[in-house]
């Protein structure tokens, strides 16, 4: 679902006094928004047709070092500009900040006014026209789980800048509260406020529920087309921050906060259709799965190791894959099996569907729907055989497990011709640097697992 303004109805708002800010945005490497806040007129007046950043946007880690390395742009070449180009079908209101709209940018070179090859939006929508070209409209939808945390982020940054640890994290909830309707009814402060608020910003929220842990929280979106599904994915994340905010509190979007914990996902369902018809149904199968489907989900299967490091991107990511907490371990597939990394959905209706399982939800929607994208299709091209279903418990499974650090999983995403032909050369190394530079600074950097066991006893 595309946004809920036009330039004449954000000039009427304005003229009304009811919109004074326009957010204009682009998406990062970690798939947060990054952009500038402009006065509604001179938004009107120049910032729709283009406005500019710095093109280190795009080679910057976590915290916003500039990584060297990159063949994009460094301190020699001088840190240039990207152009930021409205995508005017993205303008919404922000109805949870007072008088303020927000519109998504795709990033242009600065010269050439063509798009960044390695800027996740330009990834996904690359795929998105390689399905079309195809006959096929990608459609998606992803469920983003989260922890809330009684704290504010103020009161542990205080904390953290005092002792230098993270500590005494309050999950909001004492207990387990998947489907809870009790402990959820105590945290709808936050979450009522969530559902409304993305609602009135034209997102097709559908609902929100509590997930297998204390203080777990999961938010549905409606399914749509992928460059929309990533849209909305992360302007979610971005309201879910700001709005726990506003009320005191705090959320965390890692793969896995602690070790006692459940992790935390965003399972990915994902369909092709033809012509406004489902093209991954077939009454005649005993699945109701037609051959296009099968090839997508054996492509998938075949590439997974290749595409792992676009799903779990940090190193903490591969903390959540732990046997027994509703993580997949293994690359396989299966119906109605939450143990399957893939997970065959909607048996027997026009709905039937693919959802990988393996991501986290610390994931960049764009890179991880693309990379999933151009395995599937590169299985519909091939032909690819599907494997037979795997059934049962899936962790105790002889299959092929999942790879198990980023340092393994970007090994392997660099070595693959199928992500070099899809993404580019260019793309697949720009990631991969990111990729090493994350493992790089997780080596450097002593832990408190290191510190608490080896202190007094080694």
């Amino acid at each position: 679902m595309p946004g809920n303004l036009t330039l004449d109805s954000l000039k009427d708002a304005a003229i009304k006094g009811e919109i004074d800010t326009v957010m204009v945005a682009g998406v990062d490497m970690q798939g947060r928004l990054i952009g500038k806040r402009f006065h509604v007129q001179n938004f009107l007046d120049t910032a729709w047709q283009e406005t500019h950043c710095c093109n280190y946007l795009l080679a910057t880690d976590m915290e916003m070092n500039t990584v060297q390395g990159y063949a994009s742009t460094s301190w020699q070449a001088g840190y240039g500009d990207y152009v930021m180009k409205a995508d005017l079908a993205t303008l919404r209101v922000i109805p949870w900040l007072e008088g303020t709209a927000l519109v998504l940018c795709d990033l242009l070179d600065h010269h050439s006014h063509h798009p960044v090859p390695h800027s996740p939006r330009a990834v996904l929508q690359r795929q998105v026209a390689r399905a079309k070209a195809m006959g096929f409209e990608a459609m998606m939808a992803t469920e983003l789980e989260f922890y809330l945390f009684a704290n504010s982020y103020e009161s542990l940054r205080d904390g953290y800048q005092r002792t230098g640890q993270l500590r005494d994290l309050q999950p909001i909830s004492a207990h387990n509260e998947d489907y809870a309707m009790f402990q959820t009814t105590k945290e709808e402060e936050v979450m009522r406020a969530l559902r409304n608020g993305l609602y009135a910003a034209g997102i097709p929220v559908e609902c929100s529920k509590g997930e297998a842990d204390a203080g777990q929280e999961e938010i549905n979106i409606r399914y749509s087309d992928a460059l929309d599904t990533a849209d909305n994915h992360v302007i979610t994340k971005q309201a879910t921050k700001e709005i726990a905010w506003s009320k005191g509190r705090s959320v965390t979007f890692m793969a896995k906060y602690d070790h006692r914990r459940a992790g935390s996902s965003s399972h990915v369902h994902q369909s092709l259709w033809t012509d406004g018809k489902p093209a991954f149904q077939d009454t005649t199968d005993p699945h109701g799965m037609s051959a296009t489907m099968k090839h997508f989900l054996a492509g998938q299967l075949a590439h997974i190791a290749d595409i792992t490091a676009f799903l779990a991107p940090y190193v903490n990511s591969y903390k959540r894959f732990t046997v027994g907490m509703f993580a997949p371990t293994k690359a396989v597939w299966s119906r109605d099996n939450r143990t399957a990394g893939f997970r065959v959905c909607g048996e027997g209706t026009k709905g039937v569907r693919v959802e990988c399982r393996i991501g986290g939800a610390d994931l960049n929607p764009y890179m991880a729907m693309a990379a999933l994208l151009a395995a599937g299709l590169d299985g519909i091209e091939r032909k690819l055989p599907l494997e037979p279903e795997m059934q049962g418990d899936l962790y105790q499974s002889d299959s092929a497990p999942l790879p198990r650090t980023l340092r393994d999983a970007a090994a392997r995403m660099h070595a693959s011709a199928m992500l070099r032909a899809a993404f580019g050369e260019d793309v697949i190394d720009h990631y991969h640097h990111a990729a090493l530079w994350e493992v790089a600074e997780h080596d450097r950097v002593v832990t408190d697992f290191e510190l608490s066991r080896l202190m007094e006893r080694v």
